[in-house]
């Protein structure tokens, strides 16, 4: 029997809900882009809900480590998902057909300057998005489980 804690629950959010589809459909995140830029899926457990969420974030890798920027596209407000990290770090990473568990950290100072320049090397729009908002947009790494 399937526990109410282990439910996938879609996105409310039509894009988010449509390339999810998309990639579980493909089995690769490779079915799925952002403006031209690869993605990958993070799973997670929802902050409040308790139940299973996915979200597509910007591709944004470097040896082995992955980067999640919670943009929310400039908006004024953190994504959802930024708080369900918060929770409960740890996270699912799919990219292209490899799936594998990853702990999730909240960066600030050099570490932070560091991945944010990355993550904007990978997608240009995130430097733009900055300029939207009085907040500072938060960079979590999703780092492999040993």
């Amino acid at each position: 029997m399937t526990t109410s804690n282990d439910e996938y629950a879609p996105s409310p959010t039509d894009w988010v809900r449509n390339q999810v589809e998309k990639v579980e459909a493909a089995g690769t995140t490779d079915a799925v882009d952002i403006l031209g830029r690869k993605v990958v899926i993070m799973t997670m457990r929802g902050a409040k809900s308790g139940k299973i969420r996915k979200v597509p974030v910007m591709r944004v890798e470097k040896d082995g480590v992955y980067a999640a920027v919670a943009s929310l596209g400039g908006a004024p407000k953190n994504p959802v998902w930024y708080y369900n990290l918060k929770a409960d770090p740890k996270v699912t990473l799919q990219d292209g057909t490899t799936t594998a568990e990853y702990i999730a950290r909240e960066v600030e100072g050099a570490e932070y300057d560091e991945w944010w320049q990355r993550s904007v090397d990978a997608y240009p729009p995130y430097a733009e998005y900055q300029t939207k908002t009085s907040r500072k947009i938060p960079v979590f790494l999703l780092e492999p489980v040993k």
